[in-house]
């Protein structure tokens, strides 16, 4: 029987072949064509070569069908967008495929539901980051995709989408209830340990900071609403366009090279609450008086109102930050700094009275790990830039003065400390058990997974036609077991 660290292994290369589906996957057709001849496709053939394409029915599932071709588009797309395919044979790549399409199969079959209006807007958003991101245009981009239109290409990233959606949504259905016991962990625990496969752990960082960041003056906030006010003025006088005025004064570099333009849903929280309660309340063709959110000041032109969704445009005028407020805050945190290494005042102490971050304050400024809602940091997972700011932290020591900036604040003064250090080391039950609940987690998780996957596969029409019968997969997708 293979070892539950085996099963894990198994489980994180099986979720990285389904990320890359997800993420690169947009030209899987969904037409019978005629048979042609299938090449031979050898069970352990790794994809590092050039091949012939095909255009015959390749597999059926339920009601999905996957043509020869389609394997092969797959790993173009995967290698134009930067994949790495190094050691993934065609066959562990097309049996990926073919569990995707089962899992969307029987989530039409449970009756789980689209938002048309939610995946019709990712793909535009979708197309215009290819092309961003490429930087092609249309023309280039439809002769990638081997479309003949625009909307041919829109309708292809549709189906593609919506696949995706159902079969990310039946899997959460599968392991949705799915819990684990403090016993199954420690037995799961023992199991490793009996069979001397106790995961590494790398070294893990508790991180704290206080941020003081420039206060704006009443002036400059005034500043920046009579200029909104303005531009609403001349936009509305017919001396200029509202997306004139994006192009040459909006401050969002997110939306200003599309004209300020967001597609807003009512069902879908997008933006910051003050924005969409302003958005929401417009009629078409009205421009919105200035009003703030945390990013500065906004007005918000509504273009066009169609059903739930809300097509705005806006400009953003962040308020000026002057050179004294910027040495005020400078001169705050060093003598914050001073402070707590004179042993005057503790660095928690500090961050409760004087840090401007408001999640990390009250926690005495120790940062939480959004992937683990802990408070340790695994050394080499961080973000370059933290990384470069905290590796050679000793614990308990503080840094020097960091100048950094975030979505909201061009301009922040900080200073961090290590607050716990643990090095690599073997797993501990006790030290780790909330890691090693994961991992007991995610094999049990696995478990449900094989076990409806082995069912279903029983329950759902499924032909494998060609070369692909010489596959050796890991379900019994053939069904000779």
């Amino acid at each position: 029987m293979q070892s539950k660290t085996k099963h894990l292994k198994f489980t994180i290369k099986t979720t990285f072949t389904f990320i890359l589906l997800n993420c690169f996957t947009l030209g899987f057709s969904q037409e019978i064509i005629e048979d042609t001849p299938k090449a031979e496709v050898k069970k352990d053939t790794v994809i590092n070569k050039q091949r012939m394409k095909a255009d015959g029915v390749a597999a059926v599932v339920g009601e999905y069908i996957l043509l020869d071709s389609d394997l092969d588009k797959e790993i173009d797309q995967i290698k134009a967008q930067g994949g790495d395919l190094t050691g993934v044979s065609r066959c562990e790549l097309f049996g990926t495929m073919l569990e995707q399409k089962l899992y969307s199969h029987h989530a039409i079959q449970d009756s789980i539901t689209v938002n048309e209006l939610q995946l019709r807007s990712q793909v535009e958003q979708q197309m215009n980051g290819i092309m961003q991101q490429a930087q092609w245009t249309m023309e280039e981009l439809l002769k990638f995709y081997k479309k003949d239109t625009e909307q041919d290409l829109r309708d292809e990233i549709y189906e593609i989408n919506k696949s995706n959606y159902l079969s990310s949504e039946m899997q959460k259905k599968i392991i949705d209830k799915v819990e684990v016991t403090p016993e199954e962990v420690r037995q799961f625990f023992n199991d490793l340990k009996s069979e001397d496969e106790l995961p590494t752990f790398g070294t893990e960082l508790q991180i704290a900071q206080i941020v003081v960041i420039p206060e704006v003056s009443e002036k400059a906030k005034q500043d920046a609403i009579n200029k909104l006010k303005q531009y609403k003025k001349e936009v509305e006088d017919g001396t200029s366009s509202f997306t004139t005025k994006v192009l040459f004064h909006s401050e969002d570099s997110g939306s200003k090279g599309k004209g300020g333009k967001y597609t807003l849903n009512r069902k879908r929280p997008q933006m910051v609450k003050e924005f969409r309660d302003v958005a929401f309340s417009l009629q078409e063709g009205e421009i919105s008086e200035p009003f703030e959110t945390d990013f500065g000041y906004h007005i918000i032109l509504l273009e066009k109102i169609r059903g739930q969704e809300y097509d705005i445009r806006h400009i953003l005028v962040r308020p000026e930050l002057t050179q004294e407020a910027i040495q005020k805050a400078k001169d705050e945190i060093d003598e914050v700094r001073a402070n707590i290494v004179a042993d005057l005042v503790t660095f928690e102490e500090a961050a409760k009275e004087f840090s401007d971050e408001k999640e990390t304050k009250n926690e005495g400024g120790k940062l939480i790990n959004p992937q683990t809602q802990d408070y340790n940091f695994e050394l080499t997972k961080l973000d370059p830039e933290f990384y470069v700011q905290v590796q050679n932290l000793k614990e308990g020591e503080v840094s020097p003065v960091l100048q950094d900036q975030d979505r909201v604040n061009r301009i922040k003064f900080k200073i961090m400390m290590v607050a716990n250090r643990t090095d690599e080391h073997l797993a501990d039950f006790a030290k780790d058990y909330l890691k090693i609940k994961q991992l007991t987690l995610q094999s049990k998780q696995f478990e449900a997974i094989a076990e409806w996957q082995d069912k279903a596969i029983l329950d759902t029409y499924i032909k494998i036609n060609g070369g692909f019968r010489n596959c050796e997969f890991n379900g019994n997708w053939l069904k000779n077991k």
